[in-house]
């Protein structure tokens, strides 16, 4: 018996339907921090600037796919190897090794492109530079337009750690200018990211060697995940620009001779230097699907460690590495037998491969076998020990091997490490390019990142989601037309730039690119290069119908030719724009078929029509007869104006015609 409150007598079953409402809210609490604790992050763009002219992902893949060893002797700009080499890894002062994975430009900057004076960009690093146009071409390559994240929590994370452009300035004899702190301070090449593309979310530099551009990946999809920012660009860069750092590394005996990483093999001695730049841009997966994102992979799990104690401050942590990689397959919810590939830290040293190759065995040997091995492999081999910079050129492999569905070469293997117990491992070191085999599952792999000073990093990818190519339905429920079998009968391309030299170069590049893929289609080329780059004062606009006539066009351009369809000029970006004024015909134009090549070709001029089809169909007169059958009759060669010139239909018609070419203009 329920009794007020006055009597004094509590009201239970109040008390009880709020605990329980209480409890509930709790609950969908924890699910949804849940949710977002596991929810997937996909990779949609990628750059970089690796070794051995790898200036592009395409480019990259090209130099694994086909085994080449990119090392090379230390260029002449960088330092004069002969007043250092010497072979005797005993002498003092000296490097016992030639070699190292170097890329082929680092003085050439676009310092005006960033609105940076010639004067600051004598005192920039030149690892913030490559940060700068590596960061803008991954944002190009996601189809964002940088100008339009400005003021946006996009966050940016980068691994660095080198200090060389630093020691040389101060070896310069130069006294020191206000720019050198801004120009080699590590936050404020992280900091300038942010501040020139206008970035508001979270801005870090980290530090923690040879795992840093591993981790920063790990923390942007931590940010992502708790809603820190909506869009993270992330990775990490190394530049060797002076002899000292490998004067230490070499006298610390962590060099190998001949500067290769000779992964899991019996002559790793060491490993060998390399550098460059990589960069990736990421969103939450719902998102990125929600958005139409060019998905190139999906991050499923991520997870950090560090060694603690063991045999030494540089001495690998076998225990270390098996928690961090049953922690990222935890963290995304992936079975081990589902994982087919590993990029291995795999430095080619005596003592760190047998003890990661044990880690791994410890991890995937009750889920692999002999006859179904998991696959390792190590970028190192191609392209040397990028330290700073190194996970995110083996993540960035990973994901190209997931798009091509193939696993590259891991070069200098010949004679397995005796110090490795293969016969207890169920893995497989790939010598040539094979097919990533699914078994029916979608591909899984993983890369792993270890710090020379204990912190360890491990991150899970899988291949991105099937699309599904769905037809577009008219308003009366028919299909018409497949959208995948649309194709204009011609396109155009439209290419700005900052200066006329830079139009030429891009130009070049483009006549390059179509030669080099002439498989893609020009609707796509054309409609990225108009959508997806930042509007510049020096213009270029191509008519063309096909590829081969594109490239031509571009040659005639190149040559100084006038060449019909081709239009090119300056608008500057701060001039008034003009007004635009709309002018159609009206009653008397009318005829059948008006827009029907449209209406097969234009996606957003067939949706308007079919828009005002729909929005028709309710009214009495075009019950009986739709307004796509008026226009566009079953017989196309049906001349039959007999309604159409009726002007309960003409006006109508001439109406979502000149709607529908305005949505198009649009």
């Amino acid at each position: 018996m329920k009794e007020s409150k006055s009597s004094g007598t509590v009201d239970y079953k109040a008390l009880i339907q709020k605990a329980f409402l209480q409890i509930e809210t709790l609950q969908s609490k924890l699910k949804t921090a849940d949710k977002q604790k596991k929810e997937p992050i996909a990779i949609i763009g990628m750059g970089c600037r690796f070794p051995g002219g790898a200036d592009s992902p395409e480019a990259f893949w090209q130099l694994l796919s086909n085994g080449v060893d990119a090392i090379s002797e230390v260029p002449a700009n960088r330092w004069d190897i002969n007043n250092y080499y010497d072979p005797n890894p005993d002498a003092p002062g000296k490097i016992a090794t030639r070699d190292g994975g170097f890329i082929s430009v680092v003085d050439s900057f676009d310092a005006p492109f960033f609105g940076i004076s010639p004067r600051e960009a004598q005192s920039l690093d030149p690892q913030q530079r490559l940060l700068l146009e590596v960061s803008w071409e991954a944002l190009e390559r996601a189809h964002l337009l940088p100008d339009n994240l400005f003021n946006s929590p996009t966050g940016v994370f980068i691994g660095i750690c080198t200090y060389d452009y630093s020691s040389k300035l101060l070896n310069s004899g130069e006294m020191p200018q206000a720019y050198w702190g801004t120009g080699n301070a590590h936050s404020a090449a992280v900091g300038r990211l942010s501040y020139i593309l206008g970035l508001k979310g979270p801005s870090l530099a980290v530090e923690t060697a040879c795992s840093s551009s591993l981790i920063s990946v790990h923390l942007a999809c931590q940010s992502l995940r708790q809603q820190e920012c909506n869009l993270a660009l992330a990775g990490g860069v190394n530049l060797l620009l002076v002899p000292e750092p490998s004067i230490v590394f070499s006298q610390a005996k962590m060099l190998s001779p001949d500067g290769r990483c000779k992964t899991f093999d019996a002559s790793a001695n060491g490993y060998g230097r390399g550098e460059g730049c990589g960069m990736i841009v990421l969103k939450r997966l719902s998102d990125a699907v929600a958005n139409g994102d060019n998905i190139l992979a999906v991050i499923r799990g991520t997870a950090v460690n560090q060694d603690g104690p063991s045999g030494g401050l540089t001495v690998p942590n076998g225990p270390s590495q098996v928690a961090v990689i049953r922690q990222a397959l935890d963290n995304g919810g992936v079975d081990p037998a589902n994982v087919s590939y590993i990029e291995a830290h795999g430095t080619g040293t005596s003592l760190g491969d047998p003890i990661e190759l044990g880690a791994i065995g410890t991890v995937f040997n009750q889920t692999h076998s002999q006859k179904q091995p998991l696959i390792i492999g190590s970028a190192k081999s191609n392209i040397g020990h990028l330290e700073g910079a190194a996970g995110i050129a083996g993540l960035m492999k990973v994901v190209l091997q997931l798009q091509s569905q193939q696993i590259a070469p891991s070069l200098h293997f010949n004679q397995p490490n005796p110090n490795i117990n293969w016969s207890q491992l169920s893995v497989k070191v790939p010598t040539e390019i094979t097919p990533w085999e699914t078994n029916g599952k979608s591909r899984i792999g993983g890369v792993s990142s270890f710090g020379f000073s204990g912190t360890n990093a491990h991150i899970i990818l899988e291949e991105a989601p099937t699309k599904e190519k769905k037809a577009k339905v008219g308003a009366n429920g028919n299909s018409p037309l497949q959208e995948e079998n649309l194709e204009r009968s011609v396109h155009l391309l439209t290419l700005s730039t900052k200066t006329k030299a830079a139009l030429g170069d891009l130009v070049t590049s483009y006549q390059n690119y179509l030669q080099t893929y002439p498989e893609l289609g020009l609707g796509d080329i054309c409609y990225t290069a108009n959508t997806s780059r930042t509007n510049f004062e020096h213009k270029l606009a191509v008519v063309a119908s096909n590829q081969q006539e594109l490239v031509e066009k571009l040659q005639q351009h190149q040559q100084g030719e006038e060449v019909a369809g081709i239009y090119s000029g300056e608008v500057p970006n701060n001039s008034t724009a003009p007004k635009i004024a709309l002018l159609f015909t009206g009653q008397g134009s009318q005829y059948v078929n008006m827009g029907r090549s449209l209406y097969e070709q234009a996606p957003i001029f067939r949706e308007a029509i079919n828009q005002c089809d729909a929005i028709l169909s309710s009214v009495e007169t075009f019950q009986e007869n739709s307004l796509r059958e008026i226009l566009y009759p079953a017989d196309k060669d049906s001349l039959d104006s007999f309604l159409l010139d009726q002007t309960a239909y003409t006006q109508p018609a001439l109406f979502a015609i000149e709607y529908a070419l305005f949505k198009l203009w649009q």
